[in-house]
């Protein structure tokens, strides 16, 4: 592991995880460049914040469920490279049924940079103690505006939501507007560095 990461499966106690990225069970429809296995890594810092974040999270009987974390600039490129690519429908209906492949980019839900290349990113969710992701009113990665903060969502869905939300922000991270599942720490380790070490 590169020096300042730490796997956070290791790291974060009782943390679920699945890494989408490495599978093909993502956007993409396939395994993404950078992701040799089914883990999740981060900073040592994220890694703290998360430890609080779990441990706030089984005070209300809940445990963290983390999708990504640390993302390789590689994997960003082939996100990148996905978009630019002639649609061929595999992920839409999923993913983004409401927009074009070609608006993914401009809509901010793909970024050239990320802030988890930086390892100051996270993608996650709250789950039940058996592992079964709480209701959300929208999946991972669905581009579209119900997954937006403040999206009209039903219950038990908005509640949801909104703890998650109150759980990362008092534990040091910020939402991403577009995103639910999006949290960024509020003070990043290496704000202006972009990592590209593979996860294997």
């Amino acid at each position: 592991m590169h020096a300042g990461f730490v796997w956070l499966d290791e790291a974060v106690p009782s943390l679920f995880w699945d890494a989408k990225y490495a599978s093909s069970d993502n956007f993409t429809g396939a395994a993404v460049d950078g992701y040799g296995v089914n883990r999740v890594a981060g900073t040592e810092e994220l890694a703290a914040g998360l430890v609080r974040a779990a441990q706030r999270a089984r005070r209300e009987g809940l445990r963290l469920l983390v999708w990504d974390a640390y993302r390789p600039q590689r994997a960003v490129d082939c996100f990148l490279r996905w978009c630019a690519a002639p649609e061929d429908g595999r992920t839409k209906a999923r993913h983004y049924p409401n927009i074009s492949k070609a608006q993914i980019v401009p809509l901010g839900y793909v970024a050239a940079r990320s802030g988890h290349s930086r390892g100051g990113a996270v993608d996650l969710t709250l789950a039940r103690p058996d592992g079964l992701p709480l209701e959300m009113g929208g999946g991972f990665d669905l581009m579209d505006e119900i997954s937006h903060h403040g999206a009209r969502v039903a219950e038990p869905a908005a509640r949801n939501r909104l703890l998650l939300k109150a759980i990362m922000e008092e534990c040091g991270f910020a939402p991403y507007k577009n995103e639910w599942w999006h949290y960024s720490l509020r003070r990043e380790p290496y704000p202006d560095t972009y990592f590209d070490f593979p996860l294997a």
